[in-house]
């Protein structure tokens, strides 16, 4: 899904970077590991995923017409969007198996693999799976080519391939579009149905960091919270914009490099400080 991560260090003292996760990079586990709020860590593990929930928003907005499964204006036509409907049934069936191993699993994660070294090393090597992926299908023509053509069967898959993104350093958005090139579908199809699948989950994750963090903010909280979910929100619109444009005339290629250049500099880093 579209990760937008803001950092804000102090009141009075903000500051903000905004990085998008389009298809390679996991800001949101380097932010954890580099970066710090001067807060409790309850509400900086909360805040990592409520504020993405704008990014979510910006999402909803600029795919209204793709997502929105009802219409009113036309009433000679069925007031349900078939196509659109079924694109949803297949977004819960992908959803499965990333809920299922989350739940198993999320905590061991959290508290064992959150290091700079897990981080490091996945970024590097799903950067060199998107450039061996994208040489493997250069020559190829997508077998699915529209977000409505993907099956039940690839969205199911497609979830599985998410499941990945439960290693720190490995997205949701990443994992589900490695699988969806794997299998052959187009990287615009791949990246909508991302999107789609990114608004679930997304609202459920935050959903569980809200209500394991309880709605006690203080003001200073709330003020961190709204500073980062607003700009959240605003830089979600240009990216969304810009990497949809991207994406129609590139492959992936330059995510894998990014990834691998990222991973080492995260490596760097950490023999630096230790």
């Amino acid at each position: 899904s579209l990760e937008i991560d803001i950092v804000a260090d102090k009141i009075g003292n903000i500051r903000l970077t905004a990085t998008v996760d389009a298809a390679a990079g996991t800001s949101h586990d380097l932010d954890k590991v580099i970066l710090s709020l001067d807060m409790s860590d309850e509400f900086k593990e909360m805040f990592f995923y409520v504020i993405q929930l704008a990014a979510i928003i910006a999402v909803i907005i600029l795919f209204w017409d793709k997502m929105f499964p009802f219409q009113f204006s036309d009433r000679s036509k069925p007031v349900i969007k078939k196509d659109t409907f079924i694109v949803w049934v297949k977004v819960v069936i992908a959803c499965i198996p990333g809920a299922i191993v989350t739940l198993l699993f999320d905590d061991i994660i959290d508290a064992h693999l959150h290091t700079a070294a897990v981080i490091a090393a996945a970024l590097i090597i799903y950067g060199i799976a998107f450039i061996v992926i994208e040489k493997k299908n250069k020559d190829k023509n997508p077998s699915t080519e529209k977000l409505e053509d993907i099956s039940f069967k690839q969205a199911l898959e497609i979830g599985l391939f998410q499941t990945l993104s439960i290693i720190p350093g490995t997205s949701r958005s990443g994992s589900t579009i490695m699988g969806g090139l794997v299998m052959g579908i187009s990287r615009v199809a791949v990246s909508e149905f991302t999107f789609f699948l990114a608004v679930p989950v997304m609202i459920g994750m935050s959903a569980i960091k809200l209500i394991k963090f309880g709605f006690s903010f203080t003001p200073e909280e709330i003020f961190v919270l709204a500073a980062g979910s607003a700009t959240a929100f605003m830089v979600s619109v240009v990216v969304i914009k810009v990497f949809m444009g991207y994406i129609r005339k590139h492959d992936f290629t330059a995510f894998g490099w990014y990834r691998i250049i990222l991973g080492a500099a995260v490596l760097a880093l950490e023999l630096l400080v230790f």
